[in-house]
């Protein structure tokens, strides 16, 4: 049907309706033209001083279903590259700690993380100095991998006391490192203008590609599951992304020779030129490469199945030196490893260890490996506890190797930014050795993971506690109110550190000074039980799990109560 407008003439036999607009090229619709537009949903079409809305006749889409939403998928990785270039999120020290944690939880390696972090400072989307707390949280991120190892050695008491006092010892000495220097480097700068000061004072070329030692024998296995395409990976931490899956389709080019006419190539045979015409693309054979899945579900398969080679390797590892490393075998290790330098130079065996961690660190390229390896060793007793602090210490300079390699493959105008994120982290780890190392009184960790390992050896579900309150919740919880501002930060964490670390004091005073206390402060009896004791707890757990997985053993018990037993401490050698 026609419709007349208000000139008078009919227009076409599309139904359309038109405002008269008193002001005309307006950028806006008409009131009238805006009354039409919900309810049509259809384009607009502006001509000289009118506009109209055109419906199609029969065969258009629902007017009243949902319109079609836009896709959105080149905006997600230009998003992401955004929030690190204007360091909106990682402008706070904390945020970029926490950051630096659970990425280096999520991928095992703080080689690995620190790699990305170097890259990424290479590719100037990120500065030197909001790299800073990302590498210190990449430091804490790897103690989780010696935690879940210590777990799969949870059946027997004494080995996991000793194999949770190994992983708690490490990460013990990460947190302290991250307590004082984090505050320090918000306040002054210290890693940040040492590190200038050293690379001052040399002359840097662009090298090569890191060497990875693990990539080559891992990669042929790793090819086989699923392979990512590094471009749509680059694009969208760049911006220049397009709406392709990360998973990898199309790994080549199939090629077909062609023949040259002897006109061409002469009279004595066929062309022999490199002379290919492209005719199709090679399909990639790994197990994604045909799925119908998105990229979500392919990374939570990925994920869920790693964490479970993960776990089923941990304990083939616990069972396999167990069955190796017994009689004089374990003998001859322990007193191998164990062995100090004769008198007067006992000291030095130490530093020996040190330098054995971070050389075989720089080997595999892995800190994840080297503790991993260390944990059930002292699980079964081969390595003390003294011995396997300084190996760790020199796992985690070893691994800053990695990240040094790393930036010296970076483009020559970002050379020094990523060689400083380099020589950063190597400092950290470096003061760190020189706060609780160097002097021995000041090596706290090892008596503070001792009592740990004495506790959760008690209480086994403390473990797990602590695994999800350090690795998770509270870099989770800290996360989430670094976004709200700092402010906020201050005013939620600020009391509850201050508490913490009053109840800290409040407890060391009690057994060494108790007399510096009020009456009152001196034992923590007024408080209710829960406050103060783990019983209520345990009872708690053991309820909840009635299996032995949370609560002690029989024989845990028997042993407990042979400690509480004075005649027993005087007839046994305990």
């Amino acid at each position: 049907m026609g419709v007349t407008d208000h000139s008078g003439q009919s227009q076409s036999p599309i139904l359309t309706f038109s405002c008269y607009d008193p002001k005309p090229l307006m950028p806006s619709p008409s009131p009238c033209l805006s009354f039409f537009v919900p309810f049509l949903g259809t384009r607009l079409h502006s001509t000289g001083n009118s506009s109209s809305v055109s419906v199609l006749d029969e065969g258009t889409k629902d007017p009243s279903a949902l319109p079609q939403l836009k896709d959105t998928g080149q905006l997600k990785g230009k998003m992401a590259g955004d929030i690190f270039k204007e360091s909106v999120v990682l402008s706070n020290p904390v945020a970029g700690l926490v950051i630096g944690v659970l990425v280096t939880v999520l991928v095992q390696s703080s080689s690995t993380s620190s790699s990305i972090v170097v890259s990424m400072v290479s590719s100037k989307l990120l500065t030197v100095q909001v790299s800073v707390p990302i590498i210190m949280g990449v430091n804490v991120g790897t103690s989780i991998t010696s935690t879940l190892v210590s777990m799969a050695q949870s059946g027997d008491r004494d080995e996991f006391r000793r194999a949770f006092s190994g992983s708690a010892v490490h990460g013990i000495f990460n947190w302290l490192t991250v307590l004082v220097l984090l505050p320090l480097e918000s306040a002054t700068a210290m890693l940040e203008r040492l590190s200038e000061l050293v690379l001052g004072a040399a002359s840097l070329q662009p090298g090569g590609q890191a060497p990875d030692i693990l990539k080559a024998l891992t990669q042929p296995l790793t090819h086989l599951i699923v392979q990512l395409d590094s471009n749509v990976i680059a694009g969208s931490a760049t911006g220049n992304t397009t709406n392709s899956s990360l998973i990898k389709r199309w790994c080549g080019i199939r090629a077909e020779m062609t023949e040259g006419s002897p006109n061409e190539c002469g009279a004595f045979g066929p062309c022999t030129e490199n002379n290919t015409v492209p005719e199709d693309r090679l399909p990639c054979q790994h197990l994604f490469a045909h799925s119908p899945l998105t990229d979500l579900a392919v990374g939570c398969i990925l994920l869920a199945g790693s964490l479970l080679v993960l776990c089923l390797c941990l304990v083939l590892i616990v069972k396999l030196l167990n069955s190796l490393l017994q009689g004089r075998i374990a003998q001859a290790v322990r007193s191998v490893i164990n062995a100090d330098f004769p008198f007067p130079f006992g000291w030095l065996s130490g530093y020996l260890a040190i330098l054995v961690g971070a050389g075989l660190t720089f080997l595999l390229q892995s800190s994840s490996v080297f503790t991993a390896a260390i944990v059930p060793l002292m699980g079964v007793g081969v390595i003390s506890l003294d011995r396997a602090y300084p190996l760790f210490l020199g796992s985690n300079i070893g691994t800053t190797t990695t990240a040094l390699l790393a930036a010296l493959a970076s483009p020559a105008d970002m050379l020094l930014f990523a060689v400083q994120v380099a020589l950063i982290h190597f400092l950290f780890n470096l003061a760190g050795i020189l706060l609780w190392y160097l002097v021995p009184i000041l090596r706290l960790p090892i008596p503070l993971a001792k009592r740990f390992g004495d506790l959760t050896a008690r209480y086994r579900w403390v473990a797990i506690v602590y695994l999800l309150l350090t690795f998770l919740l509270l870099p989770l919880a800290a996360f989430g109110l670094s976004l709200a501002g700092s402010m906020v930060l201050a005013a939620v964490g600020g009391p509850l550190v201050g508490l913490v670390l009053l109840v800290i004091l409040v407890n060391v005073l009690q057994q060494r000074r108790p007399s510096w206390l009020p009456r009152c402060l001196r034992s923590w009896a007024w408080l209710p039980l829960w406050l103060h004791s783990l019983e209520p707890w345990d009872r708690l757990m053991t309820h909840c799990c009635p299996g032995r997985a949370c609560g002690p053993s029989q024989t845990t018990a028997k042993e407990a109560h042979c400690y509480d037993n004075p005649e027993i401490l005087a007839s046994q050698q305990l």
